[in-house]
């Protein structure tokens, strides 16, 4: 991701992942990781991430790049937001300790250089058969799916502007 000017206390968040190793020594435990593309925020990601922090003593975000979003298949103009700017809302959230980001399609490599003590993932997922989950259970970890805030989607609302 290049640089770009952030207010201190935000660029304090944001953190290269070749950095993680001492930021992430550095941060409260238990540390809770999630990762996304998070492209327009909504309530249903708020209240996702306010979970997900609750869990813990800190949470870390880890957001698909650009490239590694668009390998999702949301659609050849996703992500809306790029991302640092993604990075940016993210690390303006109180709900969020640090904020890095990775272009691979899965955060697995991530996750087994930061090891978390829970992995939480939205509710779309079945997590028995994530390769994190087991990953994060290899040390001991817990991963779970928080259920969805029913109403909120990224997709919605992206078409309900193009149909507007």
């Amino acid at each position: 991701m290049p640089e770009a000017p952030f207010p201190s206390a935000l660029a304090g968040k944001l953190c290269h992942p070749g950095d993680l190793a001492a930021r992430v020594a550095a941060l409260a435990r238990p540390l809770v990781f999630t990762n996304g593309v998070f492209d327009v925020l909504h309530r249903g990601h708020v209240v996702y991430l306010a979970q997900a922090r609750a869990m813990g003593a800190s949470l870390l975000v880890a957001l698909n790049t650009d490239a590694s979003a668009r390998r999702l298949g949301k659609g050849p103009d996703r992500p809306l937001n790029n991302e640092m700017d993604r990075a940016f809302v993210m690390a303006a959230l109180t709900s969020s300790s640090l904020v890095t980001w990775f272009d691979e399609d899965t955060p697995l490599e991530l996750i087994a250089r930061v090891r978390p003590d829970i992995l939480v993932k939205g509710g779309d997922y079945d997590m028995e058969k994530l390769p994190e989950t087991a990953l994060v259970q290899s040390w001991g970890g817990r991963a779970l799916a928080l259920p969805f805030v029913t109403g909120y989607s990224t997709t919605a609302l992206v078409n309900k502007i193009r149909s507007s």
